[in-house]
């Protein structure tokens, strides 16, 4: 199969066309740069979009992985492993976490962040404490779930009856969500910088006071930092809960 011709075509007949890409095939790359299947150069201002902005063969990432790929590859849950124990260890020195949850996706970390903070608001404060808030124009990932949050009918509607008990309100609008909270409210989800919904910084006190609502609410508070974490925009970490 590995001399079989590849074109652009292929991609209509054999995939799900979920995403519709460019008619240009990469097939190698040098820092930011990439060549094409007739040679032709390109730059490189995509990196992947957002959470994977590492350039193409650096030769510390490339020596990384052949190191690797020569040991361990693939373990279950049922075991561990010393790179990951490391990073860990990394992670929650260098950060307030106390502890570290890797998962494969941001879609998957902020569902699970939902979920726990259901869990959490059940078992400590009651069965009626449910509620979700997030911002309208969010993007939290596409499991049903995490589209739902995300407050975008374009990736949330057409699937049927959707999780209930989740609210939207305008970010930056601190009235909006003040009216909304209430001893219900589980969490508030949030970015503290939007992505998908058009590049929104938070006004300067709007986070601290999403923060105090929080408290005063006896609610979660669940910063998605998959876009804007781990040093991208600053000094900052990929999803996290504020109790």
């Amino acid at each position: 199969m590995s001399d079989m011709a590849v074109t652009r075509e292929l991609f209509d007949q054999v995939m799900v066309p979920n995403y519709a890409p460019a008619e240009v095939i990469p097939v190698r790359g040098q820092g930011a740069r990439v060549w094409d299947q007739q040679n032709r150069e390109y730059i490189d201002f995509a990196g992947g979009i957002a959470v994977n902005c590492l350039g193409h063969c650096h030769p510390a990432l490339v020596s990384a992985l052949k190191e690797q790929g020569e040991k361990l590859w693939h373990l279950s849950n049922v075991l561990t492993n010393e790179p990951a124990l490391r990073l860990a260890k990394k992670l929650v020195d260098a950060t307030f976490a106390d502890k570290v949850y890797f998962c494969n996706s941001g879609a998957e970390a902020n569902e699970a962040a939902l979920k726990l903070a259901r869990r959490y608001a059940i078992d400590h404060f009651g069965a009626d404490k449910t509620q979700i808030i997030a911002f309208k124009q969010g993007f939290h990932g596409r499991t049903f779930f995490t589209v739902t949050v995300g407050g975008q009918a374009a990736y949330s509607d057409g699937f049927g009856p959707k999780p209930a008990d989740v609210d939207h309100v305008e970010y930056n609008d601190l009235d909006a969500l003040k009216a909304m909270m209430s001893d219900r409210t589980c969490a508030v989800v949030m970015e503290p910088l939007q992505g998908e919904g058009g590049i929104i910084s938070p006004e300067p006190d709007f986070v601290k006071a999403v923060r105090e609502l929080c408290d005063q609410h006896n609610a979660l508070l669940v910063f998605d930092e998959v876009q804007t974490g781990v040093g991208r925009t600053g000094a900052s970490m990929p999803t996290w809960i504020w109790a």
